[in-house]
């Protein structure tokens, strides 16, 4: 979302800087690579996360639930997206009280969509990061516990 926020920032500026802010038919001279870092960011992230959601789930739950698990981690990204069409929506009724223009608005130029919709995703990412962080470190690792993959399989005793 960085990235995305930065790259937004530039082409207003480079808007700007050719007159085309106000014209709803200018086009921006800029190359679309400029799309390719955020994008290939949220691809390896998405990447690390299946595998890191996959080994996670059959390495602490039971043989029975794991399968279950990783089949219903399909959801996740369903259930984001009725999340992030919630969040749009909230941002476009709050931003456009009184009388202002809304930062979700069918003209790119007058809307703050990019730059203010990426900077907030941003702030809830940094929320949503520190909430793992915490919740991983209280978690800890579950072996210790004595429950495990291998417990199910009869390879460690219910001691």
């Amino acid at each position: 979302m960085v990235v995305a926020a930065i790259v937004e920032h530039y082409r207003k500026r480079i808007a700007l800087e050719s007159g085309d802010y106000n014209n709803p038919r200018g086009v921006v001279q800029m190359s679309a690579m400029l799309l390719i870092p955020q994008h290939l960011l949220s691809g390896v992230a998405e990447a690390l996360n299946v595998i890191a959601s996959n080994e996670f789930f059959y390495s602490e739950l039971p043989k029975s639930m794991s399968n279950i698990a990783v089949s219903l981690s399909g959801l996740g990204p369903a259930v984001g997206s009725l999340l992030a069409s919630l969040i749009l929506s909230t941002v476009a009724t709050i931003t456009k009280k009184g009388g202002k223009e809304s930062w979700i608005s069918n003209d790119i130029y007058k809307s703050h969509y990019h730059e203010s919709y990426y900077w907030l995703l941003v702030v809830m990412s940094l929320v949503n990061l520190v909430y793992f962080l915490l919740s991983s470190w209280l978690y800890g690792p579950c072996a210790d516990l004595g429950f495990s993959k291998l417990k199910d399989e009869g390879k460690i005793s219910e001691g």
